[in-house]
């Protein structure tokens, strides 16, 4: 099964073209969960947005279409609500299975490949800490591996083992393509189309995350108004 990327830029209304008004007409969110930074009265803590109801859902906040309709924008500021757990604040979506109604589980050694492909840049970062994670694959604890730029260094970033530099000059706005599989107690990762990374692991209760996760808040000299941003061209998960 090939990854195919949605091309909803504009759509037709009549026989007029119109841009595109909500992230979901740029990107295929109908496998995904998106949290914000954010809490209401709508389900989630912070809020949670999955379905029908991310299908419709955009924020100028948070999460809006951006760059002439190109592309789908993540802010979280460090002033933001965390979820469970955390100390940092996301806009950031999470896997689902296809159908959108359940939580996406599946492990590094299972028989099918694990896939996703997603095409970014990161546009800011906070003042003070200015570090921000635009991709994951999370296990049933913990994550995994996080794709992770602090200041100019971009890098695979996994727990008590050394990190995977991915470039050592990264410049705000600049676009680049991440590809990350696990399959055969494997996990690897491709920058730009380079094997950055082949890591013998086996863990369950995994799933592919992608958006904006800024690694700063409050505490650690920003303000509240401080934020990350992402914007996200394209993403294509697939397992086969």
């Amino acid at each position: 099964m090939k990854v195919i990327w949605p091309v909803l830029l504009l759509i037709f209304v009549g026989s007029s073209l119109v841009a595109a008004e909500v992230p979901s007409q740029v990107l295929d969110l109908s496998s995904w969960k998106l949290t914000v930074p954010e809490d209401t009265s709508h389900p989630g803590n912070p809020d949670e947005r999955s379905g029908k109801d991310l299908a419709q859902y955009a924020d100028a906040r948070y999460f809006r279409v951006a760059a002439e309709g190109q592309a789908v924008l993540f802010r979280a500021p460090c002033g933001g609500k965390t979820t469970k757990g955390s100390q940092y604040p996301r806009c950031e979506l999470r896997e689902m299975t296809a159908r959108g109604e359940d939580e996406a589980s599946w492990g590094t050694a299972d028989d099918q490949r694990h896939t996703m492909i997603t095409s970014l840049a990161i546009l800011k970062t906070p003042a003070v800490k200015q570090h921000v994670v635009c991709a994951q694959i999370h296990d049933a604890d913990d994550d995994l591996m996080m794709i992770r730029l602090e200041g100019k260094k971009l890098f695979v970033e996994r727990n008590e083992l050394p990190d995977v530099r991915l470039d050592s000059n990264y410049k705000l706005g600049a676009r680049f393509t991440v590809k990350m599989e696990a399959a055969g107690g494997h996990v690897k990762v491709w920058y730009n189309e380079q094997l950055k990374m082949d890591w013998t692991v086996s863990r369950r209760g995994c799933y592919f995350k992608a958006g904006c996760y800024t690694q700063s808040n409050l505490k650690k000299g920003d303000a509240a108004t401080a934020a990350g941003e992402v914007l996200v061209y394209r993403l294509g998960v697939s397992h086969r």
